[in-house]
């Protein structure tokens, strides 16, 4: 049986509404590089420095870094697993160069690499901050109540994790 003209036409506008995502997804690679340049410049600052930085500062220098890093990365696997997912498959020919998860994340996948990723900022940040505590009360950048919050927010994300995983366990046992 036939669909109406009207449904027909309908259903055609609504897949087409999908590429209404793809200037958010343009929005990403100008966020992506936006972390670049923020990346390049913590990166120029620091090098800057090498000769006479403390070890620690070097640890922070490199935490602040991969930081920028996870969070890029982050960018990308959304980026790509979103367009993917929402909007359109890429027909390139990239000379076997594509990243082999690409083509592969559906939205579970995303969902799980997106909150492994915040955990992996969260528990990085975190550790910053452990590092910046300094030897005096007077020194130190954040207050024992400050501290206290932010490992309460970092275990949320952790357990959050954790229960999101636990959903796609019971949800894939359920469907076999």
């Amino acid at each position: 049986m036939t669909k109406p003209g009207i449904e027909r036409r309908f259903e055609t506008f609504l897949f087409a509404s999908r590429w209404l995502m793809a200037p958010m997804y343009l929005g990403l690679v100008v966020t992506l590089g936006m972390i670049v340049v923020v990346f390049l410049r913590q990166l120029w600052y620091y090098a800057a420095q090498a000769m006479t930085m403390s070890v620690e500062t070097a640890i922070l220098a490199a935490l602040t870094l991969i930081d920028l890093t996870l969070a890029a990365n982050l960018l990308l696997i959304v980026l790509f697993a979103g367009y993917e997912n929402f909007v359109s498959k890429f027909d390139i020919d990239d000379g076997g160069d594509r990243p082999g998860w690409m083509g592969t994340v559906d939205f579970a996948g995303l969902k799980m690499k997106l909150i492994a990723s915040i955990v992996a900022i969260s528990g990085i940040h975190l550790l910053k901050i452990f590092m910046e505590i300094g030897d005096s009360v007077e020194g130190a950048r954040f207050g024992q109540t400050e501290l206290f919050w932010f490992v309460v927010i970092h275990l949320t994300f952790v357990v959050s994790g954790l229960l999101m995983a636990a959903m796609d366990y019971l949800t894939a046992r359920a469907d076999h």
